[in-house]
């Protein structure tokens, strides 16, 4: 890992220039990005969270494909371009076209046909994290709005909407969960445009000063509306009225939606009931963006020295300097103890150099050990986030490993 003393000329995003300088990811080109050590380990561990989550529910994980069957698009009538027009497509050289995904309602709906027949086979759920590909016009603000992105996304699959919507609430409650073992404040459940079999859908979304999005909401945030439902039916419909809300910037971190019988109809997603009746699967759609989520934290909880990482998703929960030579030594018998924890700055730089990279890195904390500190059996402890320094002996500290 290495650090930079400056982002590329063309990112704009605070976040998205702490993360490059910073060495968690670098730029191949406008909205594509390589993940380098430090921010794979960090989106691994994104990942943890919620599939920690996605077992809770029941939800068994797959993986599936990233090239797209045009035919299967085609059969819900989304292939066309003037319907859905970020697509990455290509023409392959036996013949034909294929589709770079970006989503997977189609494809799950009939690859479940295999497997669903009757009411015995439901209620099902299966999720995967799986790269998505969108042929944005302007790739914008870092990693918050990419070509190319990585996405949890879950799909359930009900004998009905009372079964669907018992579901629909669990996974309600286990976002909500979600960003706040991520230590990502200020998430709300918002109303937003449910489409065809919903009246309403359900975003998850981050309050940020960059955020794409425009949301209202009253004082206690019991009521939060996307821009694009605020009309005075809504107003009447959930009791609150225009001059109550206010509106913010946000970014959007999660979605949910009801999608009925939008795709197993027609790509023949059915099942028989008690009766040997044939009837529609109902279905639902949960998607989270993961490295969407990275993105948020790194621009809303960073500072003018750089990241601020919490526990959850940091790549380590300390940053290690010694200081002196005796100070060196018993940095290395502490790094000895859990290397896992650690980042170990052992470079030949000045003090000065290594604390100001510890800023830009985020590490929730930053432990120096030096001659001084230890002429008085003493190591140093500073929290990134606020800056409080504690004065812990070597034992004490530890002692906080194990």
């Amino acid at each position: 890992m290495k650090t930079l003393r400056e982002a590329p000329k063309d990112e704009e995003a605070r976040g998205a220039q702490f993360l490059i300088r910073a060495g968690y990811v670098n730029k191949e080109m406008a909205g594509v990005y390589n993940y380098l050590p430090l921010g794979l380990k960090a989106i691994e561990k994104i990942k943890a969270v919620i599939r920690e989550e996605m077992a809770g529910l029941g939800a068994e994980e797959i993986e599936m494909t990233a090239l797209q069957n045009a035919k299967t698009w085609q059969a819900s009538g989304r292939w066309d371009d003037k319907v859905m027009d970020v697509w990455f497509k290509t023409k392959l050289n036996a013949g034909g076209e294929v589709g770079l995904a970006p989503t997977h309602e189609e494809p799950i709906t009939k690859m479940l046909t295999a497997y669903v027949n009757s009411y015995k086979d439901l209620p099902c759920s299966v999720f995967q994290f799986q790269t998505k590909f969108r042929n944005e016009l302007r790739a914008k603000s870092g990693i918050l709005r990419t070509r190319e992105f990585l996405m949890k996304d879950l799909y359930s699959f009900a004998k009905n909407r009372e079964e669907h919507e018992e579901f629909y609430h669990k996974v309600e409650a286990s976002y909500k969960r979600i960003y706040e073992k991520l230590g990502l404040p200020q998430v709300y459940q918002c109303f937003a445009s449910g489409g065809a079999f919903s009246k309403y859908s359900h975003e998850f979304q981050c309050l940020t000063p960059v955020g794409e999005d425009t949301i209202y909401h009253n004082a206690d945030f019991s009521v939060v509306l996307n821009e694009e439902v605020l009309n005075d039916e809504v107003l009447s419909e959930l009791g609150v009225k225009r001059e109550e809300l206010v509106s913010e910037k946000a970014a959007e971190v999660g979605n949910i939606f009801t999608l009925g019988e939008k795709y197993s109809e027609p790509l023949g997603l059915k099942f028989n009931d008690e009766n040997g009746e044939r009837k529609n699967v109902f279905m639902g759609s949960y998607g989270i963006g993961v490295s969407r989520v990275f993105g948020v934290i790194a621009e809303k909880m960073a500072d003018e020295k750089g990241l601020v990482l919490p526990s959850a998703i940091s790549p380590y929960q300390y940053y290690l300097i010694g200081i002196g030579d005796e100070g060196m030594r018993a940095a290395e018998e502490i790094y000895a103890r859990a290397p896992e924890k650690f980042i170990f700055d052992d470079r030949d730089e000045r003090p000065g150099v290594k604390f100001a990279d510890a800023e830009l890195i985020g590490i929730p904390e930053r432990v120096v050990v030096s001659d001084k500190t230890l002429r008085d059996g003493k190591i140093e402890v500073v929290t990134r986030a606020n800056g409080a320094t504690k004065l812990l002996t070597k034992e004490e500290f530890l002692s906080k490993l194990s």
